[in-house]
């Protein structure tokens, strides 16, 4: 993986009333680090739909929880100086499986949603939202710079993750 990109199982707990699950806590040092989630958002994403590609240049790290469906979570790392320049990751994430994604934001990331269900996640970050300067560059969802390693061809979202 991408130094910096961590993924933690959740432990859920089930019992005959339903199940609990603790999402994120300050003391989970080996998924968090130094960072300290400032602010949690709920996104729903249609089946198939595709958010991507974007970063955070100046410092916001994205922890995404899927709580419901399923969602491929892709970082790439196209900094000149980095020993990972070109390095590509996949992350399936699923309700069925709770995880914590980390993504630290001076990668390009970005999300699709797999399946026929509505894709429900929670994502922390460790940066307040700036309506009035976002900490967010863009690129198009299919920019043809993003190169998949795996096939030397530009990224492509619809590409099953397991081949």
């Amino acid at each position: 993986m991408l130094p910096g990109v961590r993924v933690l199982d959740l432990k859920k707990n089930v019992d005959d009333r339903g199940s609990f699950a603790e999402l994120m806590r300050s003391d989970w040092k080996e998924l968090l680090g130094d960072d300290t989630i400032i602010q949690a958002n709920l996104s729903q994403s249609y089946p198939g739909m595709i958010r991507g590609w974007h970063r955070h240049a100046r410092g916001q790290v994205d922890y995404f929880i899927v709580l419901n469906g399923s969602l491929k979570i892709c970082a790439y790392d196209d900094r000149q100086d980095s020993k990972t320049k070109g390095q590509l990751d996949e992350v399936v994430a699923a309700g069925e499986r709770l995880q914590v994604v980390r993504i630290p934001g001076f990668y390009w990331h970005g999300t699709k949603a797999l399946g026929n269900e509505l894709a429900l996640t929670v994502y922390c970050v460790n940066r307040l939202y700036d309506t009035k300067n976002p900490d967010e560059e863009r690129r198009t969802w299919n920019d043809p710079t993003i190169i998949d390693p795996k096939t030397g061809k530009s990224y492509d979202w619809n590409r099953p993750p397991h081949k």
